[in-house]
């Protein structure tokens, strides 16, 4: 083992625990430190503007969306059933209510890319109409849509390095303005998502490695053409603000279901992370909408706690799961993310409340109870959720008046036979 890792180990015990592959929940001692951020509550009511200018264009070109005019949203699903299955699993009563955050639900990707990356193409659509075009902002944006506008997005092209839900995302936005599109996938995408792309009209590469590869390759690529737009899940601001209004929304939700959120009665949100930028983009927008006491629990895989690694070590991007021993290996869709995004960490170092890691089988134990008890399917890395309220629970107290929210962040675009498939892992889990 390398002298820095070494040094790491000793000075952060709770490495050496991460380094056998046990689960650990970190505290963040940061949490609710003052500090200056790089955004602000405007900002996210500024990306809040841009995707209202934009409904009536996804109206127009995303039908499924016509019901909500135009507005790309998941509703807050009370989960009374998979609360008592959640009790019979952990042999722990949960005093609190528990609700699901249904962006399984969200419309044209049916994941919570859907937030950041369809925002990030629908601010690059914008500048290119506004500067090459004579769109004004006051124009109804469903004039995107005619044959004139997809000439001149025909021109420019968008890229971006995914292990599948953000390429999904931005490619399926992406082309219907008709930009020339091209998703860069990692070893461990899901082949339906590579299908489903391609017959969308998108140029999906594939690469053998992971997604830091598949990042690097297609940003070095996307380089080479002046008209083309990467979209950098590592880095990019437009995705992190993109993710930040779903707090805009949740606020209405909460209140609709006449949830309090302030010192006696806690909210936790508990969110999947890769690497990082849409769990960091809601848990900004939580604490700047909802204030202090929203909390959010980041949750990922034993084998791959890139972001946790980061932060407890304040080495962000710089440090990798490998650097750790691990081998980075997960059944997660979309969490096999070794490097943490260059920006999260940073702003995260005193909004995230802590974070959870979690051993593979309990994703598909939780799939299987959700869907026996709510009828409701997520893929795998979406019930990584439920994996964090036991510590939560442990770490900061079991209250009658606390409110719980997993956040479901994929699923209902997934196959039925791989359905099928991951139902049959979870019960046959359950059943022993």
């Amino acid at each position: 083992m390398e002298t820095a890792t070494k040094q790491l180990l000793q000075t952060y015990p709770i490495l050496q625990k991460m380094s056998r592959y046990e689960k650990i929940f970190w505290k963040n001692p940061h949490d609710q430190e003052h500090e200056e951020l790089p955004f602000s509550q405007a900002s996210i009511f500024d990306a809040a503007a841009r995707w209202d200018r934009f409904a009536p264009y996804l109206e127009t070109v995303f039908p499924e969306t016509r019901a909500a005019h135009g507005m790309i949203e998941s509703p807050l699903i009370p989960i009374p059933g998979m609360k008592k299955a959640w009790e019979a699993e952990n042999q722990t009563r949960l005093r609190g209510d528990l609700f699901l955050k249904a962006d399984h639900l969200l419309p044209v990707s049916g994941s919570i890319k859907s937030r950041g990356g369809i925002y990030e193409v629908l601010k690059f659509a914008e500048k290119v109409a506004l500067s090459a075009g004579d769109l004004t902002f006051m124009d109804d944006y469903s004039v995107l849509a005619s044959e004139r506008y997809r000439r001149l997005f025909s021109q420019y092209g968008i890229a971006v390095g995914s292990t599948g839900n953000l390429g999904l995302s931005i490619g399926t936005a992406a082309a219907s303005f008709g930009f020339r599109t091209t998703v860069h996938m990692s070893a461990d995408a899901r082949q339906w998502k590579k299908d489903l792309l391609r017959a969308r009209g998108v140029t999906v590469i594939e690469h053998p490695g992971d997604f830091t590869e598949a990042v690097t390759k297609g940003r070095a690529q996307a380089a080479a053409d002046p008209k083309t737009h990467f979209i950098d899940d590592e880095s990019s601001t437009d995705l992190f603000l993109g993710y930040a209004v779903a707090a805009i929304r949740l606020q209405k939700q909460l209140k609709d279901q006449h949830i309090c959120v302030d010192a006696d009665h806690p909210l936790f949100v508990y969110l999947p992370a890769g690497v990082g930028g849409s769990p960091g983009g809601v848990t900004f927008g939580l604490k700047q909408i909802l204030g202090p006491h929203g909390h959010s629990i980041f949750v990922e895989p034993t084998h791959v706690p890139s972001v946790t690694l980061g932060m407890i070590t304040g080495l962000n991007e710089t440090i990798s799961v490998y650097d750790l021993g691990l081998d980075g290996k997960t059944r997660a869709d979309g969490l096999a993310v070794a490097r943490p995004s260059a920006l999260v960490g940073r702003v995260m170092r005193t909004l995230l409340t802590g974070a959870a890691t979690f051993d593979d089988q309990e994703l598909f134990r939780y799939l299987a109870l959700l869907a026996d008890t709510q009828h409701l399917f997520v893929e795998p890395s979406a019930a990584a959720g439920f994996t964090g309220i036991r510590p939560v629970l442990d770490a900061f107290g079991n209250s009658d008046q606390a409110t719980h929210i997993v956040w479901a962040t994929g699923g209902s675009l997934v196959p039925e036979t791989e359905r099928k498939q991951d139902y049959q892992t979870g019960k046959k889990l359950i059943n022993g």
